[in-house]
C-alpha cells in the first residue's frame, strides 16, 4: 500500500525509561548528534513544517518523540554529544537510550544522521559501532549536503570512505532538508519497509 507521508501523526513523548510504551509496531528510528538537522530532516520526509520542532538550541529535544504513519511508528531520539548539558542530563539521556535499544523493540531501521560537512564525531562512531555490534539495521543519512560545493562534496565523500566503518557495506544517502535532495530515497526505503 502506498504510504501518504503527509498523514503522519504525532503520538507521544517520553523522557523516562519506565514511561516507554510497549513496542507493538515496526519502528523506524532517527538518531544523531545535537544540531545535525534531525528535526528538519523528519519534517522534510513527511512534508510537514512543524511535525518535529526545529530548535536553534542544541540539546533541546530531551525526550523520545513517537509519530505514527499507518502501521509504522517513528521514534525521534534526543540528540547526543552537546557539551553544555549537565552531567545529570547526560546520565538521564544514556539511561533512556539504553532502555530504548535494549527493551526488545521492533526496530525495523535506524536512520543515523551525520553532518556531511565534518568527519563523524567520536559519539557518531560510537553509535554506529553500537548498531553494528547489536546487529541493528541502519542507514547513514548525510545531512546538509547542500552546504558543500561540488569539490568539497567530492573530498568529503572520499574521506567518509575511511572515516565510516564498513563504508562499502552501509547504505549512505546524501541529503538536504533545504533542497529536498535524497528525501525520495529515504521515503522509498520507508515505503519498502511498510510493505513487508
Amino acid at each position: 500500500m502506498e504510504l501518504n507521508f503527509h498523514l503522519v501523526e504525532f503520538e507521544s513523548s517520553y523522557g523516562r525509561p519506565d514511561q516507554l510504551p510497549e513496542s507493538d509496531l515496526p519502528e523506524i528510528v532517527f538518531s544523531g548528534r545535537s544540531n545535525v538537522g534531525k528535526s528538519s530532516m523528519i519534517n522534510a520526509i513527511f512534508n510537514r513544517r512543524n511535525l518535529a520542532r526545529v530548535s536553534g538550541t542544541p540539546g533541546k529535544t530531551a525526550t523520545i518523540n513517537f509519530f505514527r504513519l499507518g502501521d509504522i511508528r517513528f521514534a525521534d531520539l534526543p540528540g547526543y554529544g552537546y557539551a553544555k548539558v549537565s552531567k545529570a542530563e547526560k546520565v538521564r539521556w544514556q539511561r533512556l537510550m539504553r532502555a530504548y535499544y535494549e527493551s526488545g523493540r521492533g526496530i525495523a531501521l535506524i536512520c543515523q544522521l551525520v553532518d556531511m560537512r565534518h568527519p563523524p564525531t567520536a559519539d557518531d562512531l560510537a553509535m554506529i559501532n553500537f548498531f553494528i555490534e547489536g546487529e541493528f539495521p541502519f542507514v547513514i543519512i548525510l545531512t546538509k549536503a547542500d552546504k558543500l560545493n561540488k569539490t568539497e562534496r567530492g573530498r568529503r565523500r572520499e574521506a567518509l570512505r575511511t572515516e565510516l566503518p564498513y563504508y562499502d557495506e552501509i547504505t549512505v544517502i546524501e541529503t538536504s532538508a533545504e533542497t529536498g535532495e535524497g528525501i525520495d530515497k529515504i521515503r522509498a526505503i520507508i515505503q519498502d519497509l511498510g510493505e513487508k
